[in-house]
């Protein structure tokens, strides 16, 4: 409630009928300015109070938007309990429970040479694609939205962007803030859908709400394009925090046109440095190295 206003809290702001026991009044949907005591009495406000509220939307969308996330949409690797790397390369999901984890992890737990299993639901490791297909589809209908992002992905690879969307906006529906991200690129490049920037920025704002951080650069980047500079900072100082190089790259841009101070810079800098330290972990190095050492045996090889 706002608390600008007692009476108004406590009573019906169409009728005046006050808020007894036996009555609740219940506020209207999209603001948090007033309350009714009926559907009746909205319908017969509504006149009075639409612009008053859609100006009241914006401000709480704002609120929620440019609030700092606890973190981002990617979480914690469940094993080591550090976040997860930005980089989705670095990263892998167990096709036969959908958990998520690094590659640190993942490298650490082939090295030990156990029995071929999933270390969180125990399931024999997938070793073909036709294997990897029946987890998914079995992870699907178990209406898990990490499966159906996982579909999605793949639908869209194979360039049938239309079952793309629809797995993406499956997902999404259930939480699943890289869906969110996913389809507001199909929404900007017209694959699947209709092209539709209203749409694009709407699932931006809600994959960036959800900890996004390249969803708040590209939000970021779109304020600036239509002239709104301090939008477009605060998206990327929020993004850079998180540990988002485009976003900390851009700010130093916009520091030496004059749109970010000094302070302001600095402090970015120190928290984007952090939040990529918070990633850092020898297994995960490790991890990198005995990439880098593959990839560098296939190239002699080819």
């Amino acid at each position: 409630m706002s608390g600008n206003n007692v009476e108004a809290d406590t009573s019906c702001c169409a009728c005046g009928f006050a808020e007894v026991d036996e009555v609740k009044l219940k506020e209207c949907a999209d603001c948090d300015l007033v309350r009714y005591c009926s559907d009746e009495c909205q319908e017969n406000h509504k006149s009075q109070h639409k612009e008053a509220c859609k100006k009241r939307a914006v401000e709480l969308r704002d609120e929620l938007l440019f609030k700092q996330p606890e973190s981002t949409n990617r979480g914690d690797c469940p094993i080591c309990c550090l976040p997860l790397p930005l980089d989705l390369d670095k990263s892998t999901t167990m096709v036969c429970c959908s958990k998520v984890i690094c590659d640190g992890c993942d490298h650490a737990i082939d090295l030990r040479e156990y029995e071929e299993r999933c270390p969180f639901c125990r399931a024999p490791l997938p070793s073909t694609d036709q294997e990897c297909d029946k987890y998914r589809r079995e992870r699907i209908e178990a209406n898990d939205p990490v499966a159906m992002y996982e579909e999605g992905v793949v639908q869209y690879e194979k360039e049938d962007y239309s079952s793309a969307f629809e797995y993406y906006t499956r997902a999404a529906e259930l939480g699943h803030v890289e869906a969110h991200y996913l389809i507001s690129t199909l929404y900007q490049l017209g694959h699947g859908v209709e092209k539709d920037r209203g749409k694009e920025i709407y699932h931006l704002e809600e994959a960036a709400i959800g900890g996004h951080p390249s969803a708040r650069y590209n939000l970021g980047v779109l304020e600036w394009i239509n002239n709104n500079a301090e939008r477009a900072v605060k998206h990327w100082i929020i993004a850079a925090s998180q540990g988002d190089d485009d976003s900390i790259k851009t700010l130093m841009d916009a520091y030496k046109l004059g749109f970010v101070s000094k302070e302001d810079l600095a402090a970015a800098l120190r928290a984007h440095q952090a939040a990529v330290d918070e990633t850092k972990s020898p297994q995960r190095e490790a991890a990198e190295e005995d990439d880098r050492n593959n990839r560098q045996a296939m190239e002699i090889l080819d």
